[in-house]
């Protein structure tokens, strides 16, 4: 637990292996004091991973299948049986947004009321929060839940990166129209000389995310946030995407760059703090979540205190790389802590 809000982080296998890499994590997530978010796309799967629950202070999250629609009866069905079957054992159920959110506003907001009445009956039942996915513009997101506000069981789930991203692309093509950041590879012969309108764009990022956390905070409306960082020029994409990086590592590039091969990411360090203090000054923090949601990147951590994890395996290369994906996330975790408990003591 954290001053204000409770911290978790991805719990995936996302390496290849048996199930001790699952009891890897819950070890790792202990020691770290964080609550797990598993992605599950059917409750059986869920049954099957909440064995691995870390014993700490905080209810894990559930993200669950990106197909969903709001809007859907099958959708809507779905996510009302995850709430009954795992009411008190979760706190909240994780889908991604869609246009219509912004297009088909009225149909989007009688498919939430019609959600929230299905949860109403469920005793203990979890949140469900609506992550911002698809790029809309955040002021639209924030808006649809203004227009929810009187939900008590649906909230929003603000992704850092996600918002970050589409703010650096948005920035970016203001001064370059017709050109998309995302795009500029390695090879593009331009791309020393773009450096500093790409940087001017990244710096737009952390705005952009304080911005949308205080509109959604300020509501009073219990919500969720995805926090990773990432860079557009990022080439670490293990899942093809810019984000999902720590925020603690800088981005290597294939050239020099005032004297460096290497940029800062969206928020850094100093960011990560930044996001952390502003989801503490919201008017109800004890109501907020946020999951470290940072994919595997490469490298490989000796398990030490946990080699008798493996008692099987007679190449411990994987679980390495996954002790090592998980210090990142520990790491990342001590940052928030101790800088927040500096923060609040002056």
């Amino acid at each position: 637990m954290l001053p204000g809000f409770s911290l978790l982080g991805l719990f995936e296998k996302r390496i290849e292996g048996d199930d001790c890499l699952l009891e890897l994590a819950r070890l790792r997530f202990e020691q770290a004091g964080m609550g797990a978010e598993f992605y599950a796309g059917a409750p059986e799967e869920l049954d099957r991973l909440l064995k691995f629950n870390p014993s700490v202070d905080v209810l894990p999250l559930i993200h669950l299948g990106r197909g969903l629609n709001l809007l859907e009866d099958r959708s809507r069905d779905l996510i009302a049986g995850f709430a009954s079957r795992f009411a008190g054992r979760v706190r909240g159920l994780v889908l991604h947004d869609q246009k219509e959110m912004a297009t088909r506003s009225l149909d989007y907001i009688h498919s939430a009321q019609e959600l929230e009445r299905r949860l109403e009956e469920v005793r203990d039942g979890p949140y469900v929060f609506i992550e911002y996915a698809v790029g809309l513009e955040p002021a639209e997101f924030a808006e649809f839940f203004r227009r929810i506000q009187a939900l008590e069981r649906i909230g929003a789930c603000i992704d850092t990166g996600h918002v970050g991203i589409r703010q650096t692309r948005n920035f970016y093509a203001r001064y370059h129209p017709g050109e998309d950041l995302s795009s500029l590879g390695g090879n593009d012969s331009r791309l020393l000389e773009l450096t500093e309108d790409v940087e001017k764009a990244v710096r737009s990022a952390l705005p952009a995310v304080l911005r949308l956390v205080a509109d959604v905070g300020a509501l009073g409306k219990p919500f969720h946030l995805h926090l990773h960082d990432g860079h557009p020029l990022s080439r670490t994409r293990p899942y093809g995407v810019s984000d999902h990086q720590s925020f603690l590592t800088e981005i290597p590039i294939d050239f020099e760059y005032k004297g460096r091969r290497s940029v800062p990411p969206m928020f850094g360090p100093s960011g990560l703090t930044t996001i952390a203090t502003a989801i503490v000054q919201v008017p109800s923090p004890s109501t907020v979540t946020a999951s470290l949601e940072i994919h595997p990147t490469d490298g490989r951590l000796p398990l030490e205190d946990a080699r008798g994890l493996f008692p099987h395996w007679q190449d411990k290369t994987n679980a390495e790389r996954m002790n090592y994906w998980l210090s990142v996330l520990s790491l990342n975790c001590q940052w928030i802590r101790k800088n927040l408990a500096t923060n609040s003591t002056g």
